[in-house]
């Protein structure tokens, strides 16, 4: 399996601060690929001979993907699991769920550590994760002690700064959104008559007063504008509501099935039972709204979801991202056939936008390539050694002000650079087949993917060997691109994609020649890459067809 050129470098720069500093934080935001980047980290360290690491997870789905995704990237290492059924030690990588493993039984067990990985970070401040550290720590004094989060001034608001003293690298929303990897925000702040009164809403320790919240936002006529608002712009989107409180939450969700909106209700309230079916009703899509109170936060996601509704602000920046990133998950048309989503519509009824700046503020359309060591600076309130481009610090939460206009985010716009940076930084050459920009395709050893145009829409189509012919992607260009990409290196790997970089330089052989149609014979600049391109569009030219076409008529039917 391959990595992303920016998984490659947030990986480089995670190496890099372990062995300058001992510790190190990594901040990554959903459809970054975080897990494959925590792996390439870890397989990094035991390249050392007789090194032992162990990635920690709060939840146990969560511990089962790490230990998958990590066989994918190093698949020579060995593995092994600490959870509440199996408790052993034997792998070099040892996957353990830290609420386990915080007991102090399993702890004497602890065997001496390279490393230490932590998995959703913003937990490390927690009583049972500090008792899992310092153990490690006596352990072995040496032992290297590295996190990764999507937001890292989360949780109980703990700093992370006692067990973190840099963040080795942050991956920003804008740059997922420029390579295709999460689709744009189209951000609306919406004023129903209640700003003035939020603006006066205390700040408690956490955030702000939400019982104060609710009794600005939990009234009839604000309620009835939202849903205004939302059907002028949201129109069948598939949506997700923050909300202040449960009460307001309940009036939200019963407002919205009043209007005739199938809707459903989701609180930390309700029994397990009834939390389950609720978010089986959304995904299924016989519900088309989910309201929620703080549930839906963070560790949810279901990619068809195309809109969001604020209808709560938050004195933290990280909080709104959170809320806001439930909506920007690129959809997989295998797991959700005829969805076609290119953007994602953001409803701010509340002041969070205003506070913090809109998500369009961290795309970087400067097109200067990432590499080497990231630029750094000091954060003032905590000496954290943290990446220049962050505008909150990661471990403390100090928020910085931009007094050089020419440090000021790029608003959303154009991604006039991000197409010409994702080909030119993939592991594959992609190849125009005929010469109108309609048709790219690209190959490796045992996998090629394509990219192909029809009536407004594009569409990415992988295959491999032995295997059926595959729709990855649908919508806009860069998103099918960057399916296709990670299709290849899914299932390629440096060595291969290496060697396929070298045909470019090599003529076809005589057997890639007879297996194209004659007028290719007589091409004298087509090189051995070319021709695999060209022959495996050919070779799977009908399946190609059935797919894009079917999926055309699937998303025609569902517009209808």
């Amino acid at each position: 399996m391959l990595l992303r050129p920016r998984q490659k470098l947030f990986v480089e720069r995670s190496v890099a601060a372990l062995r300058s500093h001992g510790n190190t934080i990594g901040v990554a935001p959903t459809g970054a690929g975080k897990t494959i980047m925590l792996s390439g980290v870890v397989g990094e360290i035991l390249k050392e001979r007789d090194t032992k690491a162990c990635v920690l997870a709060h939840r146990d789905e969560l511990t089962a993907q790490n230990r998958a995704k990590f066989a994918r990237v190093n698949p020579g290492l060995s593995t092994s699991v600490v959870d509440a059924g199996e408790k052993s030690w034997q792998g070099r990588a040892t996957f353990a769920m830290a609420p386990t493993l915080a007991r102090e039984s399993n702890l004497d067990q602890l065997p001496a550590l390279d490393l230490l990985v932590i998995d959703e970070a913003h937990h490390a401040a927690a009583d049972g994760y500090r008792r899992i550290i310092d153990r490690v720590q006596t352990r072995n004094p040496k032992a290297l002690i590295y996190g990764v989060t999507a937001t890292p001034n989360r949780g109980d608001r703990k700093g992370l700064r006692p067990v973190f003293s840099n963040v080795a690298d942050q991956i920003r929303i804008g740059e997922l959104i420029a390579s295709g990897h999460l689709v744009p925000p189209r951000t609306f702040v919406i004023d129903v008559g209640v700003q003035s009164d939020l603006g006066r809403v205390r700040k408690t320790a956490e955030d702000f007063d939400m019982a104060e919240v609710a009794k600005v936002m939990n009234r009839t006529p604000v309620t009835e504008a939202v849903i205004r608002h939302w059907r002028e712009k949201a129109g069948d989107r598939q949506t997700v509501v923050f909300c202040a409180d449960v009460a307001h939450a309940t009036a939200v969700a019963n407002a919205f099935r009043e209007a005739d909106v199938p809707t459903v209700l989701v609180t930390g309230e309700m029994t397990e039972a009834s939390r389950k079916a609720a978010l089986a009703d959304f995904a299924e899509t016989r519900a088309r709204v989910i309201v929620n109170v703080a549930v839906l936060t963070e560790g949810w996601d279901h990619p068809p979801t195309s809109c969001v509704v604020l209808l709560r602000p938050s004195s933290w920046r990280s909080t709104m991202v959170q809320m806001v990133g439930r909506g920007l998950r690129t959809v997989n048309p295998q797991e959700h056939p005829g969805v076609v989503k290119t953007d994602c519509v953001v409803l701010d009824f509340g002041t969070s936008t205003l506070l913090h700046g809109s998500l369009e503020q961290d795309v970087d359309l400067d097109g200067r390539e990432a590499t080497g060591e990231a630029p750094t600076r000091t954060c003032p309130s905590c000496d954290a050694i943290i990446p220049l481009s962050s505008r909150d610090c990661p471990l403390c939460g100090h928020a910085f002000t931009c007094d050089d206009a020419s440090d000021a985010p790029q608003p959303l716009g154009d991604f006039v650079m991000s197409e010409i940076d994702l080909l030119k930084r993939s592991s594959f050459k992609w190849c125009d087949l005929f010469g109108d920009d309609a048709a790219l395709v690209a190959t490796g050893f045992s996998a090629w993917a394509g990219v192909f145009f029809l009536n407004g829409r594009w569409y990415a189509v992988g295959g491999r060997q032995g295997q059926p012919t595959t729709l990855v992607g649908t919508g806009e260009r860069m998103v099918c691109l960057a399916s296709a990409d990670d299709w290849l290196n899914e299932h390629e790997s440096d060595e291969t994609a290496h060697k396929t970089r070298r045909w470019l330089s090599q003529p076809p052989t005589d057997k890639q020649l007879a297996l194209l149609p004659m007028e290719y014979a007589q091409d004298f600049g087509l090189t051995r890459y070319q021709a695999s391109a060209l022959i495996a569009f050919q070779f799977n030219k009908a399946a190609i067809r059935r797919l894009v076409f079917g999926a055309d008529r699937d998303a025609l039917a569902r517009a209808a």
